[in-house]
């Protein structure tokens, strides 16, 4: 009764009726009225009532309004975001369902508020959650909350693939992949034209080259990465490998080879200046004239078609090598940034074959092109010899794969890089594209040349890797 008589009296004093003292028994008279006191009490619950709705109505309009972040996501790339409804404060929700996700490849995991899967669309995705809060009535609509997901596109497939002009006179394939023998193992090369020579229809620059010189057991790879300045430069890498091939075919024969073969078995029982210096001096004769036959025969080329040397620019790098019975001799040469890197058998020593052209020249590179290069102090320098029990691997690549494997010149003397490059051929990438290395695989140059396409933001150059093993 006392609350009844409060709620009375503050209601006609807000009407600005006081009750005075002379009217005291009148008000309890009045107050204790029945009618009256269940006029209150209905007021009060109806009070009650619009209370407990608007605190609903603006509880639901604050989760509508409140903004709710989730990471973009990427198509065909694995996608996982957590909707943490605690931190969110959706702890008195008690029920929801998520709309929305058909057909985009990507699913709600409600027991751990996991957003997950492979994004199969682009675009703006609006993801709907119909929700209920505790308080609402078990028959009212379920109250709807978009959120916006991002999802990007696969960057892969904005770029065009388009054919280069076979009707060019120095036209050749777009890609090539080769399996064969070399030596008593196996060499397996892949050669992909770049997206960004894709993208325009252009020519793939990079080449490579090999051939088992079998009557006198020696075998020769060489690759070669045109410059993308250089109009003719597709030619110019055809050119230096073929030439290569072309002078040992001619040059090499066991007449010649004969006190090589007696120096290295010397070598190998017993180190000394002597047989050092005789190596280096065969190494240096014979493979500076390969070098040399290559440079003139993209001279007569240039001079026959009139055109500028220049324009057939390209680097060099290639490996001549024998198997004895005490090992193998690896001989190299190199000019540009196209590593050759060897492996040993247990996979605990990395030997770079050859420098780089980096560096000393701003990060500009030489090419076999440039006369200067013979004449450079440093041209010894680009000759490389090793004779090696039995090795793992040994890898000549082009740039379009140095670049975004190793980065930069000095991962390249790391052996943990390059058993990390070849756990990545080995299927350890977001693809998931595995390299077979077995001796047995007849499908390793598809899986060499599929794993090629790889992707790594801003190198989009044409790849070359051959790998003997």
């Amino acid at each position: 009764m006392k609350e009844v008589k409060r709620y009375i009296q503050s209601f006609l004093s807000q009407h600005k009726i006081d009750i005075s003292s002379g009217k005291t028994a009148l008000f309890d008279e009045f107050v204790s009225d029945e009618k009256n006191v269940n006029a209150v009490k209905i007021i009060q619950e109806n009070q009650k009532m619009i209370m407990q709705n608007w605190i609903l109505k603006n509880r639901i309009d604050d989760i509508l309004t409140q903004t709710v972040s989730i990471p973009n996501g990427t198509v065909n790339k694995k996608y996982q975001a957590k909707i943490d409804f605690s931190t969110l404060g959706w702890n008195d929700f008690i029920s929801f369902e998520i709309n929305g996700l058909e057909n985009t490849g990507l699913e709600f995991n409600e027991a751990n508020e996991m957003l997950f899967g492979i994004p199969k669309i682009s675009g703006d995705l609006k993801i709907s959650i119909l929700f209920k809060i505790d308080g609402e009535p078990e028959d009212s609509v379920l109250n709807k909350k978009t959120l916006t997901l991002i999802i990007n596109p696969d960057p892969k497939s904005l770029w065009k693939n388009l054919e280069s002009d076979k009707n060019d006179p120095f036209w050749k394939p777009d890609s090539e992949a080769v399996l064969e023998g070399f030596l008593d193992k196996n060499i397996v090369m892949s050669s992909k034209r770049g997206r960004s020579h894709a993208n325009a229809g252009s020519f793939r620059e990079d080449d490579f080259v090999f051939k088992n010189f079998n009557q006198i057991g020696w075998s020769v790879v060489a690759v070669s990465d045109g410059a993308g300045s250089a109009k003719l430069s597709r030619k110019g890498s055809r050119i230096v490998c073929e030439s290569v091939i072309q002078y040992f075919e001619e040059n090499l024969n066991p007449e010649n080879l004969k006190e090589f073969d007696e120096v290295l078995a010397n070598h190998h029982n017993k180190l000394s200046d002597v047989t050092s210096k005789k190596i280096n001096q065969f190494v240096y004769e014979n493979l500076s004239k390969a070098v040399h036959f290559a440079h003139q025969k993209l001279e007569e080329f240039a001079i026959k078609n009139k055109t500028e040397l220049k324009d057939l620019h390209t680097t060099l790098i290639f490996a001549l090598v024998k198997k004895y019975d005490f090992g193998y001799a690896i001989l190299t040469f190199g000019v540009g940034d196209c590593p050759i890197g060897l492996l040993n058998k247990e996979l605990t020593e990395i030997k770079l074959m050859n420098w780089l052209d980096v560096g000393d020249y701003g990060g500009g590179t030489r090419f076999i092109t440039m006369p200067e290069i013979f004449q450079d102090d440093k041209f010894s320098s680009r000759f490389g010899f090793k004779l090696i029990d039995d090795f793992s691997y040994l890898m000549l690549m082009t740039d379009g794969i140095y670049d975004p494997k190793f980065v930069v010149e000095a991962n390249l003397e790391k052996i943990e890089n390059w058993r990390g490059f070849i756990d990545d051929l080995k299927g350890k990438n977001e693809d998931g594209i595995q390299v077979e290395f077995d001796k047995n695989n007849p499908e390793i140059a598809k899986q060499l040349s599929a794993w090629m396409d790889f992707w790594s933001p801003g190198n989009h150059d044409d790849r070359t890797l051959a790998i003997i093993y």
